[in-house]
């Protein structure tokens, strides 16, 4: 093939990566392992299913945001002789492990729930409104430490998103230990748990989607593939573009692949820097690889033209 190859990574000297989230992950551990504890010992004293159920969730929480932790230190790798681009893939994988794990959780809250919706057991609306008030406090913290990264970082946004999912649930326990305490409805507690269920799987489906579209390599939310198409074609000189391949190297870079048809030759080192710098600026692009071709008799499949 007798056109150019180019590759521009344009660096401004910042990181995409929140790669400052470990003691926000160390600190959210520490303080909902020891609730898990507390809200788990409520539960079983007691009886409250609810309380069981948001202490189970909060259980995959914490294993979850372990495995987020984990996800983002092995992201910020460098890259090898065998991983070329490092390791920035580990925190897709971390957000598609904690999607699965959540989903599993829900289908065993939900059958116990169902369980005692049939035989409600009595519970003590006092004691499930205090515990719940603590989870409301807990959880209100974890996902402040959080709130910074959630917008660049699909892993960041998964371990924010259930904490402030679990924030929400804990202040409908406190509700229903309230209503419990005035009426004597002991339905209530299990038929929560079943809302609980179901919040958490609404927050889950929207993490697994994009989790699943990372691992398979579509292109990014956010960039407009067909915009980017025609961006490329407006550029001096480009008669046509094809190949053109858009994909998330990890949870925060994003790179792009293609080739650029410019029968009057190659444009210059200056001119694909620029193109680079604008791919990174306008559409958020930061690892561009470019091949200029001159024609279709450049490329080497007939297919390609």
């Amino acid at each position: 093939m007798s056109g150019d190859h180019h590759h521009h990574h344009h660096d401004h000297g910042h990181s995409h990566a929140p790669n400052n989230f470990g003691r926000a992950f160390a600190i959210g551990i520490t303080i909902n392992l020891a609730y898990v504890g507390i809200e788990a010992i409520a539960g079983l004293t007691t009886g409250s299913m609810a309380l069981l159920a948001d202490a189970g969730h909060n259980l995959s929480d914490v294993l979850g945001l372990a495995v987020a932790w984990a996800g983002l230190r092995l992201a910020q790798r460098p890259a090898s002789a065998r991983f070329t681009y490092g390791l920035k893939r580990s925190g897709i994988l971390a957000a598609l492990f904690n999607a699965v794990l959540l989903l599993f959780a829900c289908g065993a809250i939900a059958v116990e729930a169902l369980r005692r919706l049939a035989d409600p057991q009595p519970v003590p609306g006092t004691v499930i409104m205090a515990v719940a008030a603590g989870g409301i406090l807990v959880n209100g913290i974890t996902a402040w430490l959080f709130a910074r990264g959630q917008s660049r970082d699909v892993n960041i946004r998964g371990a924010y998103l259930h904490m402030l999912a679990d924030a929400g649930v804990s202040a409908a326990v406190v509700v229903s230990g309230l209503i419990i305490l005035k009426t004597q409805a002991y339905w209530i507690d299990p038929a929560l748990s079943l809302v609980v269920v179901a919040v958490i799987l609404r927050g889950t489906w929207g993490l697994l989607r994009e989790s699943v579209a990372m691992a398979l390599d579509a292109v990014p939310d956010g960039i407009d593939a067909e915009a980017v198409a025609e961006f490329l074609k407006s550029r001096p000189g480009v008669v046509t573009v094809h190949d053109l391949h858009i994909w998330p190297m990890g949870t925060t870079d994003t790179a792009l692949t293609a080739h650029l048809v410019m029968p009057e030759g190659h444009p210059g080192d200056a001119a694909l820097a620029a193109l680079a710098h604008d791919l990174e600026h306008r559409f958020g692009i930061d690892h561009a690889t470019i091949q200029i071709e001159t024609g279709a008799a450049d490329c080497a499949a007939v297919a390609c033209a």
